[in-house]
């Protein structure tokens, strides 16, 4: 029997290096595994590399077989794995962390720029004339440069993201952070805040960068879009359900705030119909590891999480709650 199983086939690079560690069985239809699909590799496989959106819940571990050691994720969230669930059942998980930092910052990056300068609207107005005109009185937009940015979460891409606004566009930084000061922004002079608050009525940009939990659900909501500035812009590349889509849908659609870009959503796949709707908001599909060196170098993470596994050892990129 082989020992491993993919939910769905990652990058010939990322496939070449599992093969070398073993020969395996994969999904590699162009759609997410089935349910069926899951339960069958969670009883038949030794180590089950998985995706952020396979929902590994604590009915599915529970079925897993005696053989089943490994969960690795290709992702570096985990919020798609019950990790209790998996502890109790002795099964590793592991994640691909710190290798799609500049990656996911600079998406960050391309979202705050569309949507400060109306990057789509531009494009479509563009592609809808014979001959554009240039007026004064069109297209206005918000300087990034010189602005204040507010990150929500500073951890390893939220501070990526921090420092490269403060080098790279003269932006004054401030952050909040539960549990503890980032390094990497204290030594580019960003301030970190007491409260959420402080970040939401000082901001001009506003960037979330933190992990999906019970206490970070909806942590942005109406509440919080009303103690914004009416020139804020909200950036989310970290979970949508930690924004209330619909109060996102209201403060856009009645000018609560400017603008907003997204990378992730409330109920993926699904985008609510609501931000589609709306031009003062940019919205791509869940790319903020897409690029080819990336997605090529988690793939070779989780190999070595495998390969760890295969030969009875601990891997390297244990996820810890």
């Amino acid at each position: 029997m082989k020992e491993l199983y993919v939910t769905r086939a990652l990058t010939p690079a990322a496939m070449e290096a599992l093969k070398k560690l073993t020969d395996f069985d994969a999904n590699t239809e162009p759609r997410p595994a089935t349910r069926d699909e899951l339960i069958n590799a969670f009883k038949n496989y030794k180590a089950v590399v998985t995706r952020i959106n396979d929902n590994i819940d604590e009915s599915l571990i529970n079925s897993a077989g005696e053989n089943l050691k490994l969960i690795a994720n290709y992702g570096v969230g985990f919020n798609n794995i019950d990790i209790k669930a998996a502890q109790r059942k002795n099964i590793f998980v592991t994640n691909t962390p710190d290798i799609l930092n500049d990656a996911t910052a600079d998406l960050g990056f391309c979202l705050m720029f569309a949507a400060a300068r109306k990057i789509v609207v531009s494009d479509k107005y563009a592609r809808s004339v014979d001959k554009f005109e240039v007026s004064p009185l069109n297209l206005f937009g918000y300087d990034i440069t010189g602005k204040t940015l507010g990150i929500i979460g500073a951890g390893r891409i939220g501070s990526n993201f921090g420092r490269k606004a403060a080098l790279g566009f003269s932006m004054k930084v401030i952050y909040f952070n539960n549990t503890h000061n980032s390094k990497e922004l204290d030594e580019i002079g960003a301030t970190r805040v007491n409260n959420l608050d402080d970040v939401l009525k000082n901001s001009d940009f506003i960037s979330l960068h933190v992990p999906l939990t019970d206490k970070t659900k909806h942590l942005i909501g109406a509440e919080e879009f009303k103690k914004m500035k009416p020139t804020a812009i909200l950036i989310n590349t970290a979970r949508g359900s930690v924004v209330d889509e619909k109060a996102l849908v209201y403060a856009l659609k009645n000018k609560i705030i400017a603008a907003a870009g997204l990378d992730v959503y409330e109920h993926e796949p699904e985008i609510d119909p609501g931000l589609k709707e709306l031009d003062n908001v940019v919205l791509v599909p869940h790319m903020g590891s897409a690029t080819y060196e990336t997605r090529d170098n988690m793939g070779f993470m989780v190999a070595k999480n495998v390969e760890a596994v295969l030969k009875g050892l601990t891997p390297p990129n244990l996820v810890r709650v």
